[in-house]
């Protein structure tokens, strides 16, 4: 390995990610989160992940980065801007993504994609910067990593009461990956909660899906349903909250204070595309199987498939559904 002083090696990696687009590299120890392993845990037995099943599995590698990547000392933290250059804000308390219907991560290209080729271009940076083959695992939502959790650890923000990471000089509209790592790296320090009494995104969120702060709900979550599982049928009561969300829903962070500060992404791939612009529940609902293929090939869309789509778009267009005898 190339003699390079600690210190360096981090100012050279967070260099090369910032050249990248990323707006901030931090670094935590590769540790078990047993901390945050009791949280998850109990989220789980309460049920509140919903029809997502795949949260229950592979809850050690979950909570043991040195599982997922054998020998591994360090996660690298990685953030990136996906809010597009042409959005505008609209009147108080509204954004051109709910008008949309569609949450602005999913307006560009999906990110997994984006992220993953990022990452990887970083790892051999880092080789080249110590003229030797460390071992690396590259994270995108594609491997069971709690990424908001080594977030928070290294320093990059704080967990909101909405379960997003916020960050002071940034807020939240941001994407996430973390890098795990062999190499030994000086860990950086927490960043205090900064929420402090503000609670405008468990009264905004339309269906209670944060019933207590720091607690999401998934099985109230309009994220959850339109994306998740949006051949399912949502319970009434919730259906007519879903205050014209077709695919994922923002509203939890656009009444979020810290998000007067969102940056505007640098990244050419997270930029709007054509159809976004003309997004109407009809031009969804009108929209045959292979058009919508075309339309959304290399889209976050995609993970709500044509038919989930088609129903997501459907609920949108249809009078809200009566209480029935006895509900308010």
């Amino acid at each position: 390995m190339a003699d390079v002083r600690p210190q360096d090696l981090k100012i050279g990696i967070a260099k090369e990610a910032r050249r990248l687009g990323f707006f901030d590299c931090r670094f935590a120890r590769a540790e078990q989160l047993d901390t945050e392993a009791r949280r998850l845990e109990d989220w789980l037995r309460a049920g509140k992940h919903g029809n997502m099943h795949w949260m229950e599995r592979h809850f050690d590698l979950r909570i043991d980065p040195t599982k997922l990547l054998p020998g591994a000392k360090t996660v690298i933290v990685l953030g990136i801007d996906y809010t597009p250059s042409v959005l505008v804000p609209q009147r108080k308390g509204t954004s051109s993504a709910k008008e949309k219907g569609i949450s602005r991560y999913a307006w560009g290209d999906d990110y997994h994609r984006v992220l993953r080729k990022k990452g990887k271009s970083l790892c051999r940076q880092i080789n080249a910067l110590l003229s030797t083959e460390a071992s690396y695992r590259v994270c995108v939502d594609s491997a069971p990593v709690m990424e908001k959790a080594w977030a928070v650890r290294s320093g990059m923000g704080w967990m909101g009461k909405n379960g997003n990471l916020i960050t002071k000089k940034r807020g939240s509209f941001y994407f996430l990956m973390v890098i795990l790592t062999d190499l030994v790296i000086t860990p950086d320090h927490f960043e205090p909660d900064h929420c402090g009494r503000c609670t405008k995104c468990l009264t905004a969120c339309p269906t209670g899906a944060i019933p207590t702060p720091y607690v999401v709900d998934s099985r109230r979550c309009i994220s959850h349903w339109t994306i998740e599982h949006p051949l399912e049928t949502p319970p009434r009561e919730l259906q007519q909250a879903f205050d014209g969300w077709m695919f994922g829903c923002d509203t939890c962070q656009d009444v979020c204070p810290w998000n007067r500060f969102t940056h505007k992404t640098q990244e050419p791939r997270f930029e709007p595309r054509d159809y976004i612009n003309a997004s109407t529940p009809a031009m969804w609902t009108e929209m045959d199987e292979a058009t919508f293929e075309k339309t959304t090939a290399g889209s976050p869309i995609r993970r709500a498939g044509w038919k989930g789509m088609l129903r997501n778009a459907s609920r949108v267009d249809q009078p809200a559904p009566e209480p029935q005898k006895g509900t308010r």
